[in-house]
């Protein structure tokens, strides 16, 4: 039987689209069960993955048989109850976390429960500050406190205007030849950054658009959009709120990774940072070492119910 390999780059339910080095995509289905370690997943594959398959007789599609170790994934719960999960993406390389100061304000808190879930797969992110050409002073002042906050723990962070174009080819070239994911609030300028990298994309980007700001599609599938500049973004709608796993309450600290890297210098090594005596992070917040803001966003996470780190 003649075989193929390529990359998953849209998922339909059980049909999967698959590229292939040459351009040439096949639609494929799978055979049997494909099993992530310890996780129930209603869907085995997931865009952004390398794919083994066969091709059937007439080689107008094929059928998977293998997956590639993946380096990450994205998972987020199939439904509150459910203790099944459904893959979104996998083998991406970069988050992009779009913020802004104004139109919509992005709050701490939406910022660090993304940058936790980020840890917890294992995914880099840099933070993108987009509508810079809108703030005036104390919107400048804030963004440059955030700044400073999130570059002292190793968060790269970049500025970016849509309108003015600034900023924007240094984004570009910070994606090439990377698999990207993108998230934010609604209305923070997603689909406008896709537009924008690469105008034939607009008729696409419309639907995305649509469901990510009106939220009244109840999609699930997802897609790599491959702009003309040897960028790939994944899409789903997942993404955009992206604390999709449950973590347990004695671990979220390891996290956040100035308050794991302090926590090494706590009395007990069980502490968990909220009342114990000689702890070294809540030293390190007096101190101002650690953000106050950031402290507080863990506490909230703490305080929360397993499974809401959303």
């Amino acid at each position: 039987m003649e075989t193929g390999r390529g990359t998953v780059v849209k998922s339909t339910g059980n049909l999967f689209i698959v590229k292939l080095e040459d351009g040439t995509k096949v639609r494929c289905g799978i055979r049997g069960k494909f099993r992530i370690k310890g996780i129930r997943a209603t869907n085995p594959v997931a865009v952004g993955d390398q794919v083994n398959f066969e091709w059937a007789e007439d080689r107008k599609g094929g059928i998977i048989t293998s997956i590639e170790e993946r380096t990450n994934y994205i998972i987020r719960k199939s439904s509150n109850l459910s203790k099944e999960y459904q893959l979104l993406a996998a083998n991406v390389d970069l988050a992009w976390l779009m913020i802004s100061m104004i139109l919509p304000r992005t709050l701490t808190p939406f910022i660090d429960r993304f940058l936790v879930s980020a840890e917890a797969y294992r995914i880099p992110v840099i933070i993108l500050f987009n509508k810079t050409d809108l703030y005036g002073a104390p919107e400048v002042e804030e963004m440059n406190s955030l700044s400073s906050i999130y570059s002292a723990i190793g968060y790269r962070c970049m500025y970016m205007s849509l309108q003015t174009k600034e900023g924007v080819h240094e984004v570009a070239e910070e994606m090439k030849g990377n698999v990207s994911i993108i998230a934010g609030n609604s209305g923070v300028g997603k689909s406008t950054l896709i537009n924008v990298l690469d105008p034939a994309m607009r008729l696409k980007t419309g639907s995305v658009s649509d469901y990510h700001q009106a939220g009244k599609h109840t999609t699930t599938f997802s897609e790599m959009f491959e702009l003309s500049s040897e960028i790939r973004i994944i899409d789903t709608p997942g993404i955009r709120g992206f604390g999709t796993i449950d973590i347990e309450r004695a671990e979220l600290f390891h996290f956040f990774p100035e308050i794991f890297r302090a926590s090494k210098f706590c009395h007990f090594h069980n502490c968990l940072h909220l009342h114990e005596p000689e702890c070294a992070v809540k030293s390190q917040v007096e101190s101002g070492s650690i953000s106050e803001s950031r402290y507080i966003n863990y506490l909230m996470m703490m305080e929360e119910e397993q499974g809401k780190y959303r």
